[in-house]
């Protein structure tokens, strides 16, 4: 259910993509240098926006590094590492174990618990560090599960607990800003959970598994109209999230997060769209 808070490359300056580049170099170190390899295999794209949105906004001292690294072997290549790095390493360890516990509930992937057996001890330390945000995280992945089984129809309570999740891993601590990282963090939750249904429909239609835009789907008129409808509710979401950031005093790397929030975001859906296009004809 990662994965979606990318980049557009193409969109991007050489400068701009090497900076950002290098805030996930840092986290991929920060992650292997706390929690190994097991921990290191956890890295995601998503975090790397939490921490650039986060060193942007408050602008903590940041440590520039050149390293190497198995997809760097033989050249040193720029990495970056502050307060939010560790931070981002942390919420990123916790929910990669709670979602490898998940799928081991849903669909007894054997890999998934042992994946998830390995990041324990690591992640217990996590949730004693954070205990308010891993008891909700915990509750709320919990109640996921419920609606899932339940079959609920709605598309805004699952996907609502996963933007309640995403919601508590931006608000970083409680002051003025607190509120416009948790809308970020909520509708980007939002967008990932559906995000995610849309890109899995005809796998769990074959499945026979809980995909909330089967159900939007069977209501729909034709594919066009769901098309159209799937597009505008994935639209919304984003429109909200972009409404919320804003309003942050962000100017340092401000054309990074503007990338992926207005471009970056879009793009595993247009390849899921021209996917679907390609295999309906």
């Amino acid at each position: 259910m990662f994965g979606y808070i990318i980049v557009n490359k193409q969109e991007l300056k050489f400068r701009e993509f090497d900076c950002y580049q290098s805030y996930y170099c840092g986290l991929c170190q920060c992650l292997k240098k706390r929690y190994g390899r097991g921990g290191q295999l956890t890295l995601s794209y998503d975090m790397t926006f939490l921490i650039v949105l986060l060193s942007s906004l408050y602008e903590p001292k940041t440590e520039s590094f050149r390293c190497k690294c198995i997809a760097h072997p033989f050249e040193a290549h720029p990495a970056r590492q502050n307060v939010f790095t560790e931070y981002a390493a942390d919420m990123n360890l916790l929910l990669t174990y709670y979602k490898c516990m998940d799928d081991w509930e849903d669909e007894r992937k054997v890999s998934r618990r042992a994946f998830a057996s390995v990041l324990k001890k690591r992640c217990l330390a996590v949730c004693r560090k954070y205990p308010h945000k891993a008891e909700k995280i915990g509750s709320l992945l919990r109640q996921i599960r419920a609606y899932e089984s339940a079959g609920e129809t709605s598309m805004d309570l699952a996907s609502g607990c996963f933007g309640e999740i995403m919601a508590e891993v931006f608000a970083w601590r409680r002051d003025e800003w607190e509120t416009e990282l948790r809308k970020i963090g909520f509708f980007l939750g939002k967008f990932i959970y559906l995000m995610d249904a849309y890109e899995d429909m005809d796998q769990d239609s074959k499945n026979g598994s809980y995909n909330v835009f089967l159900f939007r789907k069977k209501e729909a008129e034709s594919k066009e109209a769901f098309e159209a409808d799937a597009h505008q509710v994935l639209q919304l979401m984003m429109a909200e999230c972009s409404r919320a950031f804003e309003k942050l005093p962000i100017l340092e790397n401000v054309e990074i997060l503007r990338n992926i929030l207005y471009s970056g975001v879009w793009c595993r859906y247009e390849a899921a769209r021209r996917k679907k296009e390609k295999e309906n004809a």
